[in-house]
């Protein structure tokens, strides 16, 4: 199949940096709004089945516009969520958000072992998306995913069979960067794509934003330095 995973628009949590992964989450900024009503130009050439969105407000919020001009109901699927922060929820400082990044980096590098405090570790965060994406797989030839930075970008470089994981792992992720991914669950995933600027253009970029999830760090840089 053909998969679109889309980062939702900008919320407020991504302006101030903070780990915001609970639910119901926050809505869209005034730019996310924008980000989100730019998608279906984007997009008007591609052939798409079903738009598909996490249980948190932001991505069904980014997926609305696609979805009424195209006269699909957005299906909100349990596993699509963002990697939980646990117990760092919220939090801004560096020690939470190097404790974060450093989760995922450890995850590509195969510990799956290593969890966030309070939260889930890397079984339990590939076990529900990989579950997701494979019921859509099975369900479309063709699909937007409307997910979330950390999310897609541990899930797509894992994943993808044609990207070392680590390099990969090393991309940002704006608000509405996309991911496009040709294949399926059993005979493996290549990445056709990885946007990392919003689908609009950089006209819908916030540089000032502190967008922790979808700015990645390296992550042996942010160890070493005790950041």
């Amino acid at each position: 199949m053909r998969l679109l995973l889309i980062r939702h628009g900008q919320t407020p949590s991504n302006v101030a940096g903070a780990l915001d992964t609970a639910r119901p989450g926050a809505p869209l900024t005034a730019l996310g709004r924008a980000q989100a009503a730019a998608i279906p130009t984007v997009l008007a050439a591609e052939s798409l089945d079903a738009v598909y969105a996490s249980p948190l407000i932001r991505t069904q919020l980014t997926g609305r516009p696609l979805a009424d001009v195209r006269e699909l109901d957005i299906v909100v699927r349990e596993g699509l969520e963002e990697i939980s922060a646990g117990d760092y929820e919220m939090h801004t400082d560096a020690d939470a958000v190097q404790a974060y990044v450093e989760a995922g980096w450890r995850w590509v590098n195969g510990d799956l072992d290593h969890a966030i405090a309070g939260g889930e570790s890397g079984h339990d965060f590939f076990d529900r998306y990989d579950a997701a994406i494979a019921e859509i797989a099975r369900s479309h030839e063709s699909a937007v995913v409307v997910s979330h930075g950390a999310a897609i970008r541990v899930w797509a470089a894992t994943r993808s069979v044609n990207i070392p994981s680590a390099e990969a792992a090393r991309r940002r992720l704006q608000n509405t960067g996309m991911c496009v991914l040709e294949g399926d669950p059993e005979g493996g995933w290549l990445l056709e794509d990885w946007r990392e600027e919003p689908l609009g253009g950089t006209d819908l970029e916030d540089r000032l934003a502190h967008d922790v999830t979808g700015e990645p760090e390296d992550a042996e840089e942010v160890i070493a330095e005790g950041r």
